[in-house]
């Protein structure tokens, strides 16, 4: 009888596997949202897909010198996701330099719909658009970096 497992309850089960969840999301990458920003996402895209997939420091210097209008944004939110990766990775202080853009998408957020006047009494629909950017930074995988340190030497 004493090779008999104890049957543990399930509240127990469920609140060690949220305890395990929570654990796994206090490390690994880190994600930054901007909402409602008034900018058309055809626009945000074009200088999103500047920085996808590069460094953060030479994302960070892109969108400084870029002179499209919302890279001024796109650049406060990147510092954004970099300061909430070292809340989360607070052990690992030197690794900023290895994190990259992960992924960075832009949905379209709502649409303001308003007249303007046209000829003859009638009226066009004007749309000003919005959209929300949602940006993940993450440490560069080890074989990446061993492979861009062979390279340099």
């Amino acid at each position: 009888m004493e090779t008999a497992e104890k049957k543990v309850k399930r509240s127990v089960l469920k609140r060690e596997k949220l305890k395990a969840v929570k654990e796994a999301a206090s490390s690994g990458p880190a994600t930054a949202r901007l909402k409602n920003v008034p900018t058309s996402p055809r626009k945000m895209r074009l200088v999103a897909d500047l920085i996808r997939g590069q460094r953060v420091n030479k994302a960070l210097n892109i969108l400084k010198y870029e002179a499209m209008h919302p890279s001024f944004r796109l650049e406060k939110l990147l510092l954004s996701a970099i300061s909430n990766w070292q809340a989360k990775n607070s052990d690992q202080r030197d690794a900023v330099a290895d994190l990259y853009v992960r992924e960075i998408f832009v949905d379209g957020g709502r649409i303001l719909k308003r007249l303007r006047p046209a000829p003859q009494g009638r009226a066009h629909r004007v749309r000003k658009r919005s959209n929300h950017v949602t940006l993940v930074v993450d440490r560069m995988p080890a074989a990446t970096t061993e492979t861009a340190n062979e390279t340099k030497a």
